[in-house]
């Protein structure tokens, strides 16, 4: 028995000696395994805020609704019908919503996911009143969501947060989807072992990052005024939509920024696609009228004409091989100067500038516009329409082009370029975001002079032109009294299956003020009133409107100065 005894003893002593000694570190690790959890933790999504500091998109907590489905998959129909007055709004309680319901019990009897989601975004109010009801297999997960203090304001220019392939949250279109990177962060992970707290992020490196804020130089005053604005000119000239852009002349910085229709990025599942893209930066238009400035500066540039060039054609309408191009009134005015044919607006005089000018050198000015490639707004989405070669141009479509049509352009190209003329000959780089910032530190935009295209004194020239074209052409009538303002109306056909649309149309003005000293360029479009097909009578008076208010805002006086 002793020997035995001794033995037993031996081995077991042995065993202990390996467990302890000579497998410490195998068995340690497996131990800590054992008794370490790592949890993912997600990055809060980064802020948004106007010029003023004011929030136009924060997070809040809203909670996400799962099923799990080995409790419930005998009763789901019955859950369903239990939770669906909490759960969906009440416009889909009644026969729409029993289709939601037997969509979801039919992906839910299809998945072979153990856990499947019901639905996101509910309220901690709606998570309460599931909870009262008791029903075992559900369960909740708290997520952070966008939620927008000013509604829908800058809709457009903003983007939503939805959500990837595989559920986690991405910003698309706008800014959103512009700084995805600089507003996700990096998600991370917590370790706990043995009770001491480790934080990692995605990649084991060091701790995760929660996202970054944003700065705009949106001033939100002035982007609800241009949507009050804009929403009634849309009513009042029965337009099918529309747009705004205010832009710093200076600096290229975005002021305001609107388009209608919009949508609700809160509820962006509810709207169709086409809302979520911005027209001024991913919709072409042929400019119309407001398009001869820039032609006319080319030619004074190039110096093909001056202020006392006499229009040695504009007694009629002019034939160019098989066309005939008219005035829009079929009126016409002999021996024009470069003044009296902005201020006519006169399609007749812009031909003979362009032959002036050339093909050549008018194609050359288009790139030196940056009207040929994308402006490179920080917007996702931006595209630059194609263009084309030289070899493509005949002399009608030189003709066409010096006044606005038959060319394709975004709203973005288009006052980017006609901003030089108020900025002293600059193509400045648009930008919306001021800043970036961590909480600790600030990172800022810089402004981007992309090139001189313009002398000063050809500027000069132009400010003259277009304030004369403000005080006498058109839609003098709707002019803000004892202001300076530098501005053109547009009007464009509409092409239409290789033809124009006679009376469908893009009405638009752009203009900068005060004339001298500009304080802000604005673009104002609409898209086929139906009161006018003129924009002398419809986008002019419109941003009349919104230049009046503008003018109080900034507490600009009537004689035009600062």
């Amino acid at each position: 028995m002793f020997l035995v005894y001794l033995i037993w003893s031996i081995a077991i002593l042995s065993r202990l000696f390996y467990w302890q000694i000579i497998a410490k570190e195998k068995f340690f690790s497996i131990a800590e395994n054992q008794i370490t959890k790592i949890e993912e933790i997600k990055p809060l999504r980064g802020r948004i805020f106007t010029i003023d500091n004011f929030p136009l998109v924060l997070n809040q907590d809203k909670y996400l609704l799962y099923a799990w489905s080995p409790q419930i998959e005998e009763n789901f129909k019955d859950i369903l019908k239990k939770i669906a007055t909490i759960i969906f709004p009440s416009n889909e309680i009644g026969e729409e919503n029993e289709a939601i319901k037997t969509l979801a019990e039919n992906y839910f009897k299809q998945s072979q996911k153990k856990w499947f989601l019901i639905r996101r975004h509910l309220s901690e109010e709606q998570k309460n009143q599931i909870e009262t009801l008791n029903i075992k297999g559900l369960s909740f997960e708290k997520e952070s969501v966008r939620f927008y203090p000013e509604a829908s304001m800058a809709a457009q220019l903003i983007g939503f947060v939805g959500y990837d392939e595989m559920g986690n949250q991405k910003g698309y279109f706008g800014i959103e989807g512009f700084y995805q990177q600089q507003l996700s962060g990096f998600a991370g992970f917590k370790k706990s072992s043995g009770g001491i707290l480790k934080w990692l992020d995605s990649r084991g490196e060091k701790q995760f990052q929660n996202g970054r804020d944003l700065f705009l130089f949106l001033d939100r005053s002035i982007q609800f005024i241009i949507e009050e604005e804009l929403k009634k000119g849309i009513e009042k000239y029965q337009a099918k939509g529309g747009w705004v852009v205010v832009l710093n002349p200076q600096e290229g910085s975005i002021i305001a920024l609107a388009a209608f229709p919009s949508y609700n990025p809160e509820e962006y599942y509810q709207y169709p696609y086409y809302l979520f893209v911005n027209p001024v930066t991913t919709e072409s238009f042929e400019p119309g009228s407001i398009f001869k400035p820039l032609i006319m500066a080319a030619a004074f540039e190039e110096k093909v004409v001056s202020l006392q060039t006499k229009c040695n054609i504009c007694q009629g309408p002019v034939k160019i091989g098989e066309y005939e191009i008219k005035t829009w009134n079929d009126i016409y005015h002999p021996n024009s100067n470069m003044i009296e044919i902005i201020k006519n607006s006169d399609n007749v005089g812009m031909v003979f500038v362009a032959q002036n000018l050339g093909l050549k050198k008018m194609l050359d000015y288009f790139k030196k516009f940056n009207l040929t490639e994308k402006t490179g707004i920080d917007l996702q989405g931006e595209i630059a329409p194609p263009t084309r070669a030289a070899k493509d141009w005949s002399p009608v479509d030189l003709a066409t082009a010096s006044f606005g049509q038959g060319i394709a352009i975004t709203p973005i190209q288009f006052i980017t370029a006609f901003n030089s003329l108020a900025n002293g000959g600059k193509i400045i780089k648009p930008r919306v975001v001021e800043k970036i910032s961590d909480g600790e530190q600030s990172w800022f935009t810089n402004k981007e002079i992309k090139s001189q295209v313009l002398s000063f004194e050809t500027c000069q020239t132009m400010v003259q032109i277009l304030e004369n074209a403000v005080e006498q052409g058109e839609a003098k009538w709707a002019k803000p009294k004892g202001y300076a303002i530098a501005g053109k109306t547009g009007t464009a056909q509409i092409p239409i299956a290789g033809h124009y649309a006679e009376e469908k149309t893009i009405a638009s003005f752009i203009g900068f003020a005060p004339a001298e000293n500009p304080k802000f360029t604005m673009l104002v479009s609409l898209k086929e009133p139906s009161t006018s097909k003129w924009g002398s009578e419809t986008a002019a008076p419109l941003w009349f409107s919104i230049a009046k208010r503008l003018f109080i805002y900034w507490g600009i006086p009537p004689n035009g100065q600062d």
